[in-house]
């Protein structure tokens, strides 16, 4: 399942450097790429959990931590 999430988010948001960790329906993900530049963190998860929506409906994924940031946010941690 962490191959197809990291899938996903690849091929939904362009341009991104994603990771996943986890199991048995719990996962934390991380979202490198522009597209969160001016977005509020809130906005940031929207995108991620629209990407991933059919999945966690279904119980696929159950528990989802999420940390989105741009590049120059990535490069400051």
């Amino acid at each position: 399942m962490e191959d197809l999430i990291k899938k996903i988010l690849n091929d939904q948001i362009k341009d991104s450097l994603v990771t996943v960790d986890g199991g048995e329906s719990k996962y934390t993900v991380q979202v490198v790429s522009d597209i969160f530049k001016d977005k509020t963190i809130i906005d940031r998860h929207k995108i991620i959990y629209a990407a991933l929506d059919s999945y966690i409906k279904s119980g696929e994924i159950h528990a989802l931590t999420i940390k989105s940031l741009t590049i120059d946010e990535s490069n400051k941690v």
